[in-house]
């Protein structure tokens, strides 16, 4: 079954919601009908074919062209099928997103995966703000899924996440795993300040010397078996650059927290063989 193609002819003037661009809302849709779903411009109702070209009916396949930085909510609530974004992407991109596969072949904005339970978002370049984050005002992140950015990532990576999986190919920024109540966070590069502040479970781990908050206590330094699964996979997922036999089968320093909460959350870092 061929792709579904999009092209983006018109860049909004200001951020477009396009939560019809979803495999589930095309769906057997013509070219036509595609072109007819309704998108918001800011606080004004357009339709999809203001803003792209559409070639081919609707499937579960969508490839999407251009810059789309202003475009937001691409993915939205998707369950089932592939959406390739061939340059950047705007905020809360696979946001509701229970399975299926979004691949950005560019940078993304904040809110990547927001409310996000199942399936998998790659983004190839940088990401905002608040990867795989809870609403503000909200008290759960993400409750599912994977989420693999491999370049870096700004602050309050993984707020309140719940399960799930994050891992940045580069640097994160401050507030890492605030709030955490569960699931993992990998972070290749270095972590900014107040990693893992509030956390109540779930685990954080880094390849890089990073400065851990005075509520987490050392506990010990030994090899983890269960992250060996964890970085085998992101190898065969593309960070095969980043992650080596000396990561896979080296010791960390545990470290646990935060002492303000359960003291059941932990951070390892990683410090040779």
């Amino acid at each position: 079954m061929s792709a579904t193609l999009l092209h983006l002819h018109t860049q909004p003037e200001v951020p477009l919601e396009a939560e019809t661009l979803s495999p589930a809302s095309i769906a057997g849709l013509s070219e036509l009908g595609i072109e007819h779903l309704q998108v918001m411009h800011g606080n004004v109702k357009a339709k999809v074919g203001d803003f792209f070209k559409v070639t081919g009916k609707g499937t579960p396949d969508i490839h999407i062209e251009g810059d789309l930085a202003k475009v937001k909510m691409i993915g939205a609530c998707m369950s089932e099928g592939r959406v390739i974004i061939e340059g950047n992407v705007g905020m809360h991109v696979g946001i509701g997103m229970s399975g299926g596969e979004i691949l950005v072949k560019g940078d993304a904005t904040d809110w990547v995966g927001p409310e996000m339970s199942g399936g998998r978002i790659t983004v190839l370049g940088d990401a905002g703000h608040m990867v795989g984050s809870a609403f503000r005002g909200q008290s759960t992140g993400i409750t599912g899924g994977e989420i693999f950015i491999h370049g870096s990532a700004k602050n309050e990576i993984g707020n309140s996440m719940r399960r799930g999986l994050i891992a940045i190919g580069g640097d994160a920024g401050d507030f890492t795993a605030v709030s955490m109540r569960a699931g993992t966070i990998i972070v290749m590069g270095k972590m900014g300040v107040r990693t893992g502040a509030g956390m109540v479970r779930g685990t954080v781990v880094c390849f890089e010397e990073s400065k851990i908050l005075p509520s987490f206590e050392y506990s010990c330094r030994y090899q983890p078996l269960f992250l060996r699964l964890y970085l085998i996979r992101l190898q065969e997922h593309g960070f095969e650059e980043k992650i080596n036999d000396k990561h896979i089968n080296g010791k960390y320093e545990r470290y646990s927290g935060d002492a303000v909460e359960l003291n059941r959350g932990e951070i390892l870092l990683f410090s040779g063989q």
